[in-house]
């Protein structure tokens, strides 16, 4: 094990792989960087690929242009250029728009891109600035006045900085013991790729439904990336289905939006949950991405809020690194805590409940939130506030985010 390394990662998902690219083409020696990942290993190129796909808004494509990756992705990025929703049951024969979005002219409201796809290519990316990933599990870390002893199952190592990259179920997190926030949704996320009829023109559709959220993401015509919420319970059973009778009640909740659902690929699910953690930051240690937060994918914003914190984490350590200050320094951990913890928490609650107010079927509630929809689409200046939220492009991005360099 490399002793000189001044900073260690522990998770090498999208937003872990990310940060430690940003401060490698900033300029952090690679022998000052390490990257561990439990799951890494032989077997982890033998999995195949993840059936998810990503919306990875405006912000996150300038940080991979300036981290050099967007080119070897674009070919396989699919603009979304509005989108549509509607509020109706389940049962309904028409379903109504009942609010859209499109986006400005020149640039789409987000990038479809397969997950499987951009870790491989930020894999690639590290592995070619010299950076491999260690497959280590970490077991236990220590802080002191200078350092952060670090113990993994292959040894020990002193670092001033351990950054939490490693998923919901953070290790780093556990073992700092700082608690989260959250609660399990009682609903699962079942994605897949479906082929249809029609075509989508680079339209997202999202049905809110009493079980959940159904949305249809646009990929290359004819064909839509599916995000599927709903009750467990329902999931379950449509999961159980024979694949015609699955393509027939995803075609339900399609309700003619794209023509005919014809084909559905592998699907997958996913149990959903919302999970903030009280503290982003403890001593000489760092959470970033899913460590720190989970939302509802309703919104599409969880990458995108972990790549934020990865670009601003970087920009950080970087800026402390070339004044010659130290990277653990806990002024810098406060200021970044104090700069992504408020955004974390404003998705959280907005996806909450959006989440609740529109997965019922209660009379009221339905008046309500429509009369609030169609307030929304008759105002531009209200959507252009939700454009620009959902764009990433607010003035208090990070630099990357920018699309500038460190």
């Amino acid at each position: 094990m490399a002793m000189s390394e001044r900073i260690l990662i522990a998770g090498a998902g999208p937003a872990g792989a990310a940060l430690a690219l940003a401060m490698l083409q900033a300029g952090l020696p690679v022998t000052a960087l390490g990257l561990i990942d439990a799951t890494a290993g032989p077997a982890d190129g033998l999995r195949g690929p993840d059936s998810r796909i990503l919306a990875l808004n405006a912000g996150s494509r300038r940080l991979l242009e300036a981290l050099g990756v967007w080119e070897a992705l674009a070919t396989e990025a699919h603009p979304m250029r509005s989108i549509a929703l509607s509020d109706t049951a389940l049962e309904s024969n028409i379903r109504l728009q009942s609010l859209g979005f499109e986006a400005e002219p020149g640039e789409p409201l987000a990038h479809l891109v397969p997950l499987g796809l951009l870790q491989a290519t930020l894999r690639a990316a590290l592995a070619g600035a010299g950076l491999s990933v260690r497959p280590e599990i970490l077991r236990a870390f220590r802080a002191d006045e200078n350092s952060l002893m670090v113990e993994t199952n292959r040894g020990r190592q002193n670092v001033s900085l351990l950054i939490g990259a490693d998923g919901a179920r953070s290790a780093v997190r556990r073992l700092v013991g700082i608690p989260v926030h959250g609660w399990a949704y009682g609903q699962v996320a079942i994605t897949g790729i479906v082929e249809h009829s029609g075509p989508h023109h680079g339209e997202a559709v999202q049905h809110f439904l009493p079980g959940g959220p159904f949305a249809l993401l646009p990929l290359d015509e004819g064909r839509s990336s599916m995000v599927w919420s709903e009750r467990a319970d329902v999931a379950k059973r449509m999961l159980a289905l024979p694949p015609d009778d699955l393509r027939a009640e995803i075609d339900r909740r399609a309700a003619g939006w794209r023509g005919t659902i014809t084909g559905i690929g592998r699907v997958s699910s996913h149990p959903l949950a919302l999970g903030l953690a009280r503290r982003f930051v403890g001593p000489r240690l760092a959470l970033v991405a899913d460590a720190a937060h989970v939302v509802h994918p309703l919104a599409g914003q969880g990458l995108n809020l972990g790549f934020g914190d990865a670009a601003t984490l970087a920009e950080l350590v970087i800026d402390h690194l070339r004044l010659g200050l130290d990277p653990g320094d806990p002024a810098l951990l406060e200021t970044y805590q104090a700069r992504r913890r408020p955004a974390a928490a404003a998705m959280a609650a907005a996806t909450e409940g959006l989440n609740r107010l529109f997965s019922n079927e209660i009379g009221p509630l339905r008046v309500l939130r429509d009369a609030g929809l169609g307030l929304v689409n008759r105002s531009e200046r209200m959507k252009a506030m939700f454009r620009e939220a959902a764009s990433g492009n607010g003035r208090q991005q990070p630099r990357l985010m920018r699309g500038e360099a460190l």
